[in-house]
C-alpha cells in the first residue's frame, strides 16, 4: 500500500523558496543549448542564493523537481541531500528513470545567468539558470 503525499500549499512555505528554472547549455549536438531540455526545481535559497540545507530538511515534501524532456513524459521527484553532501533529483517510482546528480549544487549560487552542471548517466550536462520565481 502505497501512502498519500501530503499538499503542499505554496503559502505555507517560508519565503526562500523558489521555483528554478534550469536549462540546457551550448554543447556538442546543441550549438546554441535547448530550452526543451529543461529542469524546474522547487527549493530554498539562502541569502547567498545556495541551496538551503536547514530549510530542506524542515520542508523536504516540497522540494520537487520535474525533468522536461522532448518527446517524452516529464519525470516528477524530490530534491534529496545525499550522504557525504551532495545534491541529487530522486524521480518518483513511476518513474522509470535513473537519479540525476547535480555537481557541487551547494557551492551553486542558482541566480539567471549562471551555471550549473547535472550528471544524468553517468554523462555531465551544463545547465544555464533561467530563472528564480518567489513561490
Amino acid at each position: 500500500m502505497t501512502k498519500a503525499r501530503a499538499r503542499v500549499l505554496n503559502s505555507s512555505l517560508p519565503a526562500s523558496f523558489r521555483q528554478i528554472r534550469l536549462e540546457l547549455a551550448r554543447e556538442p549536438g546543441h550549438p546554441v543549448g535547448d530550452a526543451g531540455i529543461a529542469y524546474v526545481i522547487v527549493a530554498p535559497l539562502d541569502l547567498d542564493n545556495r541551496i538551503d540545507p536547514d530549510l530542506w530538511k524542515r520542508h523536504r515534501e516540497a522540494c520537487r523537481v520535474a525533468r522536461f524532456r522532448p518527446g517524452k513524459d516529464d519525470d516528477l521527484g524530490h530534491l534529496v541531500h545525499r550522504t557525504g553532501g551532495a545534491w541529487a533529483f530522486q524521480y518518483d517510482i513511476s518513474s522509470n528513470s535513473a537519479d540525476d546528480v547535480g555537481y557541487h549544487f551547494s557551492d551553486e549560487h542558482f541566480v539567471p545567468g549562471e551555471y550549473v552542471s547535472i550528471s544524468e548517466d553517468g554523462k555531465m550536462h551544463t545547465f544555464r539558470v533561467v530563472s528564480t520565481i518567489h513561490l
